[in-house]
């Protein structure tokens, strides 16, 4: 498992990959992003992995119902296919006004030095439940990296995300994908043996 100043570095990684991303969006908010989903819907989605952070932090503590990040995506796997997911994305989306680029970079700013203000242990109060943040956090950066590919794909780009935030994204697939039995599925395709299985994926 990471260490809390790995998991740390993973998330500050992953941001600043976000906001470089976003600055390359400027001009491109209403081109096709991701689905339903527009350029500006897309950063307004991915932007929440940031928001949740500061949203979800309870000074007072919770209960802790789910220990792990793979807990966190099981429990929230039927919500996660909700038609309310990609309304909020474009809710968030708007949300970030004229310049979408110069909100995420704040953001992130402000997110970034809160974590490393409040410790693995601050409590986090999470759709899943409650939560520490040191088990809530490689779900931010997992979402953060994965949509920050899909962004730099929406774009043109080719997405190259930090290794850090890589390394972090692929132990938390590889964990799910352990978790639900398509571990093996997911090493012969890594490895070049085979293509995944129609409709594969670990959420």
């Amino acid at each position: 498992m990471a260490t809390w100043e790995e998991t740390r570095a993973a998330f500050t990684a992953a941001a600043g990959w976000f906001v470089d991303t976003a600055a390359s969006a400027r001009g491109h908010e209403e081109r096709p992003g991701l689905g339903e989903w527009s350029v500006r819907d897309l950063l307004g989605h991915t932007s929440r992995s940031l928001t949740t952070v500061e949203q979800y932090r309870r000074a007072d503590g919770v209960r802790v119902d789910v220990a792990s990040p793979v807990g966190y995506f099981h429990a929230l796997a039927e919500a996660m296919r909700s038609p309310d997911v990609a309304q909020r994305g474009r809710d968030a989306g708007t949300a970030l006004g004229p310049d979408p680029a110069a909100a995420v970079a704040g953001l992130a700013e402000r997110v970034v030095a809160l974590v490393a203000s409040w410790g693995p242990d601050a409590a986090m109060a999470t759709p899943a439940g409650g939560m520490l943040l040191g088990a809530y956090l490689p779900t931010r950066t997992f979402e953060l990296t994965v949509h920050t590919c899909d962004l730099a794909a929406a774009l043109g780009q080719r997405p190259v995300p930090p290794p850090a935030a890589a390394v972090a994204a692929l132990d938390l697939v590889g964990r799910l994908a352990a978790a639900s039995g398509g571990g093996g599925d997911a090493l012969l395709a890594l490895t070049g043996r085979r293509p995944l299985p129609e409709g594969f994926t670990v959420l």
